[in-house]
């Protein structure tokens, strides 16, 4: 028997790499990071380059600050870890939600790195519908990248049992879609700003000359892209040196075989 569908969930989720909270300006603004994200009205975050912790007594834990601004619950992954601050990816999120898995990428390095390229699976639940979201952060070297994009869809990650459609694959990839990297994703999920409202996709770096589009969203097949690109205007283009990218996506209920026949025995009584 065919699976069948109904309309599930939407939902607002958007990916930023914040650059340690530094803007353009040379300014560290938590505070200006968490008025982009709250202006983006998002039910899901995805963040890199995020910096936690405290390092003197009386400072804030900056990442914590800009989650409690949101009211958002904070998932964090270090990459990096210097003087009792740490640097790394994060997911927020004002639904329910848990960590389901969070490690190192594959590095062809046999010296110590300076940062652990990571990625980070959060589950969340929206409206009765459990969604599976790994945020990653990519190397800047070109076959290292393709190692760890071949992992994010092999089995450890996405091709996982449990991360099951609907799921998310999205982050600072520092792949533009001429890569192989960002290839090897886009042959197995769905670019959500190949369906976008502005036509063709938009570059998300630098944002003071945009011109590479290394941020992505990626979706699985049950996923419906309404929209998706950067966020442009007066503060973003400050408050970072990417853009962040927002995608607002719906999800389809999908109608196994069992509730099919539930229902369909229903209809008969």
């Amino acid at each position: 028997m065919k699976h069948s569908e109904k309309q599930g969930p939407t939902l607002r989720i958007l990916t930023y790499n914040v650059h340690r909270w530094l803007g353009t300006d040379r300014k560290i603004s938590p505070q200006r990071i968490a008025d982009v994200i709250a202006s983006c009205n998002p039910d899901i975050v995805a963040l890199q380059e995020v910096r936690v912790g405290r390092v003197r007594a009386g400072e804030i834990d900056q990442a914590a600050a800009v989650a409690s601004r949101l009211g958002m619950d904070l998932h964090f992954q270090p990459t990096i870890r210097i003087l009792g601050e740490q640097y790394g990816i994060a997911v927020l999120t004002r639904h329910a939600s848990k960590i389901v898995q969070s490690g190192r990428l594959p590095t062809q390095s046999t010296r110590p790195s300076f940062e652990k390229r990571s990625a980070l699976w959060v589950s969340v639940e929206i409206d009765g519908q459990t969604v599976q979201v790994v945020n990653a952060h990519l190397s800047l070297r070109s076959g290292e990248r393709r190692t760890q994009a071949a992992a994010l869809i092999g089995p450890d990650w996405i091709g996982h049992p449990d991360c099951r459609d609907p799921a998310i694959l999205l982050g600072d990839f520092n792949a533009p879609p001429y890569s192989r990297s960002y290839r090897l994703i886009a042959n197995r999920m769905q670019d959500a700003q190949l369906s976008n409202s502005f036509g063709e996709p938009q570059p998300t770096f630098h944002t003071r000359a945009p011109v590479l589009r290394l941020d992505h969203v990626f979706v699985t097949k049950s996923i419906e892209v309404v929209d998706a690109g950067p966020v442009r205007n007066p503060m973003t283009r400050v408050a970072s040196d990417h853009f962040p990218l927002l995608a607002e996506l719906r999800v389809r209920k999908r109608l196994g075989t069992a509730t099919s026949r539930r229902a369909h025995e229903g209809e008969l009584l």
